[in-house]
């Protein structure tokens, strides 16, 4: 079970997820402390493991950085549900082993705080705060593979044996 964060507008950017002047770290932990921060200055208080965020369009974009999937992975956060993402933020997350869901109807059918029953293989979110089913594509195999590898250069190293 995922607990909700919504933030109901679009165009979140890696700066708010993660502000550029903690960018001197590459440990989890420590950029997980200041994540969202400039967004919601709660959030990481706020934030469990397994939670979401399920916000609008163009969700990463701005200033290609690892340092944002680190600090979203380092709170604690399962996934992130958008209606889009940035491609760089996108393919950044595949590549650290962390899904996104993309959803044009998630930000209609989520609100902050419901409680959201994942599944990654058939491609539904069960809303059981309201009894709404959200549908989405899942991503591809190869999207899936370097992700349960644990990120791309996990699943070079596992392909090389």
């Amino acid at each position: 079970m995922s607990k909700a964060h919504v933030y109901k507008r679009d165009h979140i950017n890696t700066d708010e997820i993660i502000p550029a002047r903690y960018l001197n770290t590459d440990n989890e932990k420590e950029l997980a402390a200041h994540c969202m921060e400039d967004l919601d200055k709660d959030f990481v208080r706020k934030v469990k493991k397994g939670d979401c965020i399920v916000a609008g369009d163009d969700f990463g974009c701005g200033s290609s950085r690892e340092h944002a999937v680190w600090s979203l992975r380092g709170a604690g956060v399962q996934t992130v549900i958008a209606k889009t993402f940035a491609r760089i933020f996108y393919r950044n997350a595949i590549n650290n082993g962390f899904y996104l869901i993309e959803s044009e109807d998630a930000l209609s059918k989520i609100r902050d705080g419901d409680e959201l029953q994942i599944n990654l293989k058939t491609g539904l979110i069960k809303n059981k705060t309201s009894g709404k089913d959200i549908k989405f594509n899942s991503l591809p195999d190869f999207a899936l593979e370097i992700i349960n590898d644990g990120g791309l250069l996990e699943h070079i190293t596992k392909m090389k044996k």
